[in-house]
């Protein structure tokens, strides 16, 4: 780990490069653009750069320094599991900051899809120039992205081959079939980790509306964008087929796993980021549909 100090206008890398750090910025602020458009501005206490560590990808972005005096903590894939070891308690802000940046572009995707629906019902009506210049700047950059903007092999690899039932767990618990682990509407407090079992994710659930989105089994996870946002859940959770077998995480509950089952932790921020990629890779799809209506 070391520190860096950095002055507007410098570059702290660039599109394309490959990378085995990433940042935290203790003072001033720091852009990422692509294509020189202005994605986000990222300011004290915040992580960027992450995406090399956790999928050993590219650089997806340039990454600028705003203003003179900045100061960043730069730290390597060697020195991670000594960084957050030292502070465990900034596993939950690394991991607040991957969820916000799911949050966000989760709230970006939804609002491409309901414009890409409201135009696609308007076919052969002047489009609403109103709601294209509303979402200019968050499509902006994302029109020029390589499509091969995909989850790295290694990143997938790990996921489907890793075993976080080994060592230390928390709170592991047996359901049976048919229990309503969470219901859609409800205060999320805890994210959970599937030992064993199958559960399904619905939207709807037990109305005529009834749509199951996705079903998840071992080693997969669920429930922690409410864990950490406090929002209400946007979907219900019920153990399908077999008995279930899992693992409840809450918030003030990263930092001690970490020390304890570290793979477990590492498992969980390569989960967001897998989520990330993928929905990055839909946000692409549908902004590409949207410029083609344009």
């Amino acid at each position: 780990m070391q520190e860096k100090l950095f002055n507007k206008g410098d570059v702290i890398f660039n599109k394309g490069e490959t990378g085995d750090t990433f940042y935290r910025v203790i003072a001033g602020s720091v852009e990422i653009v692509d294509d020189g458009k202005q994605l986000v501005v990222l300011n004290e206490g915040q992580y960027f750069g992450e995406m090399a560590i956790l999928e050993a990808y590219p650089r997806s972005a340039t990454a600028i320094a705003l203003e003179d005096g900045t100061r960043l903590e730069e730290i390597s894939e060697s020195d991670a599991n000594n960084y957050f070891s030292e502070e465990p308690e900034k596993v939950l802000g690394f991991f607040c900051h991957l969820s916000d940046r799911l949050r966000a572009l989760t709230n970006d995707y939804n609002a491409a899809v309901n414009a890409l629906e409201n135009i696609s019902g308007k076919e052969g009506q002047p489009r609403d120039k109103g709601l294209f210049d509303k979402l200019g700047k968050a499509l902006g950059g994302l029109f020029s992205r390589s499509p091969k903007n995909e989850i790295s092999a290694e990143t997938r690899k790990f996921i489907e081959s890793a075993d976080f039932t080994k060592g230390a767990s928390l709170y592991v618990e047996e359901y049976a079939p048919g229990t309503v682990i969470f219901r859609e509407g409800e205060p999320g407090r805890c994210m959970y980790a599937i030992h064993w079992g199958t559960v399904g994710i619905f939207t709807g659930y037990g109305t005529p509306q009834e749509t199951k989105l996705t079903e998840l089994t071992t080693n997969q996870f669920f429930g922690e964008m409410g864990m950490i946002q406090g929002e209400p859940r946007s979907a219900t959770a019920v153990v399908l087929n077999d008995k279930a077998t899992l693992e409840m995480i809450g918030p003030d509950d990263l930092a001690k796993l970490f020390q304890e089952n570290p793979v477990k932790v590492e498992m969980i921020l390569k989960h967001l980021s897998y989520r990330l990629r993928k929905l990055t890779q839909s946000y692409t799809d549908v902004c590409a549909k949207l410029a083609e209506k344009a």
